[in-house]
């Protein structure tokens, strides 16, 4: 089954209709996620394979984490669950049996929420804000990486209160992914680190980094064999780089621009950052989110877009696709890229979800 509906996107266009907000605040027309945060969307994620159901949490600025059921027919949401941490929340990641959400913020730690019973039990500590968290599962352990800007990476086994391994970082961590066996953290400087993670974590290479700007975003990709092979990464110069770990052809490796304005501004054209990067659970394909209130789709293999949405009113600061590829979430809300003086507290915070399949599938090759 679809998740919009048993027709695809043609049967569920009269739901999207219905649940329209006004269109400057929805111009995509996408379903609108109900009781959204009181502040700006930090993170962004769907439920794992495991849960029968159709899940999502995202974690905020106003110090909380917000659990929503999308039903798997309407693509309506409904509010289930909220925790709240010690200060503003700046990631979070599943278990992979959907059982558990660890939340990482600027209080300087994790706590891990179990669904079941609605408790929180903290899991990590650092010395600093924790930016990152990811779900570590291998055949002989399951932990969480946690990365901060205290200038280390972590592993933790839940059950225990020390870490099982600690990594000094040259910086601070700025984002980070996994896909085992592989993880990726970028810091400070912009810093790029591959880890491998099979028999313990390790470092597996630094890289050096295309982007002459400070990274905002790393994503992992897979290759047609579909094993972890390299990472895209943004940056706050409208700019992406495809990055294989180790490249066949170095020409393999690229860079794109991105979320930056068509026409010139006196002479000017206007560059935005880039918030999220996601890849595509099945056709591979990606999306990336930016300051700019928009959000386009790409095929890297043929290196052309597939699709750039309206401009939001404010600037999309993290995105998503369920498991199934049919859905993508984004949240539309301030990230502070102009600076204090464009923030205006009477404009609301939204997170949109938008039917993605057919718009996602690869270019053929002509």
């Amino acid at each position: 089954m679809t998740m919009f509906g048993t027709g695809g996107l043609g049967a569920s266009s009269s739901v999207f209709g219905q649940t329209a907000a006004a269109s400057t605040a929805n111009p995509m027309k996408d379903i609108e996620v109900v009781s959204p945060p009181d502040d700006s969307v930090s993170c962004l994620e769907f439920s794992p394979p495991a849960v029968p159901q159709t899940f999502l949490v995202a974690g905020s600025w106003d110090n909380n984490v917000r659990c929503w059921e999308v039903d798997q027919n309407s693509g309506k949401t409904q509010p289930k669950a909220q925790q709240t941490m010690g200060g503003p929340v700046l990631d979070v990641a599943w278990a992979d049996d959907g059982t558990k959400v660890f939340m990482s913020g600027c209080d300087n730690t994790v706590r891990c929420w179990d669904l079941a019973s609605n408790q929180t039990v903290q899991v990590a500590q650092h010395d600093a804000p924790v930016k990152t968290v990811h779900w570590v599962k291998a055949p002989n352990y399951t932990c969480i990486m946690t990365g901060s800007w205290d200038k280390t990476l972590k592993f933790w086994d839940t059950r225990s209160p020390n870490p099982m391994m600690s990594i000094a970082l040259p910086e601070r961590a700025y984002c980070a992914d996994v896909d085992y066996p592989m993880a990726v953290v970028s810091t400070a400087n912009r810093g790029i680190i591959v880890y491998q993670l099979e028999g313990q974590p390790q470092q597996f290479k630094t890289q050096e980094s295309s982007l002459r700007y400070q990274h905002r975003c790393i994503s992992i990709f897979r290759d047609k064999m579909n094993r972890p092979t390299g990472y895209a990464i943004g940056s706050v110069e409208g700019r992406v780089a495809i990055q294989y770990v180790n490249p066949a052809n170095p020409k393999d490796n690229f860079t794109f621009k991105c979320h930056r304005s068509n026409g010139t501004n006196q002479g000017y054209q206007d560059i935005f950052s880039v918030n999220d990067i996601r890849f595509h659970p099945v056709h591979g394909t990606l999306a990336t989110v930016g300051s700019d209130g928009r959000f386009s789709f790409w095929d890297k293999d043929a290196r052309t877009k597939l699709k750039t949405s309206e401009a939001m009113e404010q600037s999309i600061t993290k995105c998503a696709f369920n498991h199934t590829g049919q859905i993508f979430a984004y949240a539309v809300s301030y990230d502070w890229s102009k600076g204090h003086e464009f923030y205006t507290p009477t404009k609301k915070n939204y997170i949109f979800l938008h039917p993605c399949f057919e718009e996602l599938k690869p270019r053929p090759k002509t």
